[in-house]
């Protein structure tokens, strides 16, 4: 056990082509010349990337409190599975530290692995003063598992700098630990519908191997408006902030199928959300395995738009992977609620009720300071503003600040949102819904 002095919560600052040929059947030197220029400039920003407070974190002992040393028993039997390790990417623009931060909290567990991004649009300054104020947190530092990335990018929504972003991110996070199981890249604008002690106590009876993210091969108006055109990203080449532009000529390839492009006889595409539950395994498979498709995809969608919604899924369709995909991401997205409101109508509520009551383990599209947030703190995650989430890992008194005491972090409490998240993935996996919805090539 160990006991720090309670900690005033914290207020940080919230101001803080290429172009393809009209041939119909395969891909002109043209793109392969852009492509490969595109991929080593993502190769080479792997290999230059340097995180801000990681180099002097990792150089320290974590506290034996969270992580205690076990003798490895021959006879006894553990009382259950030994609790799974998430690595979740935080990102965020200017302005966005407050959102980024309290993201964060909702969280926040010590078995977890955290890396925040601020991407270019925001100042230096900003991003000097989130790392200032995570490093001011006594169990931040007690864990060593809260990083902020010092050399930023952009990430266009609308473009690949999105897939760019997120491998740099998941690249850092596997060089940081060789613990963490899943990879969760979250917006300024998501957040959770459950405990950590909810989803890693859930997660820990599941294969490790799984891959939840929403998949489809039916493209239909897709194609016309988000595969044919063609676009340059300047989130890569730029140091400024600027628009992505479209480019005068169509894709005149039909790209229901990649195969073209590929030595492969079938390559389907498939299209989902931009929010996924990604294995480790996956992500070591994308980022440092031997076979060349997830690069090879990567350079064919460096033009197209919303490529982030086609290159996981793809890769996961026509992989080893394939077996191991669960058609939902455990997100809900919450469109039909006011936030523009101090207080929620009663359709508020009952949308309220019902995104609670889905199951999911996260929620997305909420705006700044958005009232919904505090009625998920309130109800849902009990957290107090500037507190993290109370786990089995936090030994203090209510009356003061519960997890300035903290103990073994594989300790869980897991609550209603356990049974929630329980039933949705039940039903996910039940009778024959798992592999009739798996990879569908239709």
């Amino acid at each position: 056990m160990h006991h720090h002095p309670k900690s005033p919560p914290f207020a940080p600052s919230t101001t803080a082509t290429t172009t393809l040929s009209k041939d119909n059947s395969k891909c002109t030197p043209y793109i392969i010349l852009a492509s490969f220029f595109f991929s080593l400039l993502f190769i080479l920003s792997l290999l230059s990337t340097s995180t801000s407070a990681s180099q002097s974190l990792l150089t320290i002992r974590r506290d034996p409190s969270l992580f205690p040393n076990r003798p490895v028993s021959l006879t006894k039997i553990p009382y259950g599975p030994t609790p799974p390790s998430i690595a979740y990417l935080i990102s965020g623009a200017a302005g966005d530290s407050a959102r980024i931060i309290r993201l964060l909290l909702a969280t926040y567990h010590p078995r977890n692995h955290y890396l925040l991004h601020l991407d270019l649009s925001a100042p230096q300054t900003e991003r000097d003063r989130l790392a200032v104020t995570i490093h001011s947190v006594p169990i931040f530092r007690a864990a060593q598992n809260v990083d902020v990335i010092g050399k930023a990018n952009y990430a266009y929504q609308r473009g690949s700098s999105t897939v760019t972003s997120t491998l740099h991110g998941a690249s850092i996070l596997l060089r940081l630990s060789s613990k963490w199981d899943w990879f969760i890249s979250l917006s300024a604008g998501d957040y959770p519908l459950v405990t950590q002690d909810d989803l890693l106590h859930i997660l820990s009876y599941l294969p490790k191997n799984l891959n939840f993210v929403n998949h489809s091969s039916y493209i239909g108006w897709k194609e016309s408006q988000r595969l044919k055109p063609i676009i340059v990203d300047t989130g890569h080449y730029l140091l400024e902030k600027d628009e992505i532009f479209y480019v005068t000529q169509k894709r005149f390839l039909l790209l229901r199928s990649f195969s073209a492009c590929f030595a492969k006889p079938e390559i389907p595409s498939f299209a989902g959300s931009a929010f996924a539950m990604l294995s480790r395994s996956f992500i070591e498979f994308c980022i440092l395995g031997t076979d060349n498709f997830p690069r090879t995809l990567l350079m064919y969608l460096a033009n197209m738009p919303y490529s982030f919604t086609n290159y996981f899924p793809t890769i996961l369709c026509n992989s080893k992977f394939k077996s191991t995909v669960i058609n939902h991401n455990l997100q809900y997205v919450a469109f039909n609620m006011s936030s523009s409101k101090k207080k929620l109508s009663s359709h508020d509520l009952a949308e309220f009720n019902a995104m609670i009551q889905s199951g999911d383990a996260f929620a997305t599209q909420f705006k700044f300071d958005d009232p919904v947030l505090d009625r998920i703190d309130r109800k849902i995650l009990k957290r107090k503003p500037g507190r993290v989430v109370q786990g089995g890992w936090c030994l203090g008194i209510p009356a003061n600040d519960t997890c300035s005491v903290w103990g073994d972090a594989d300790i869980l409490r897991p609550g209603k949102g356990a049974k929630r998240l329980e039933r949705r993935i039940v039903k996910l996996l039940s009778g024959d819904r798992f592999r009739s919805q798996q990879c569908l090539d239709r």
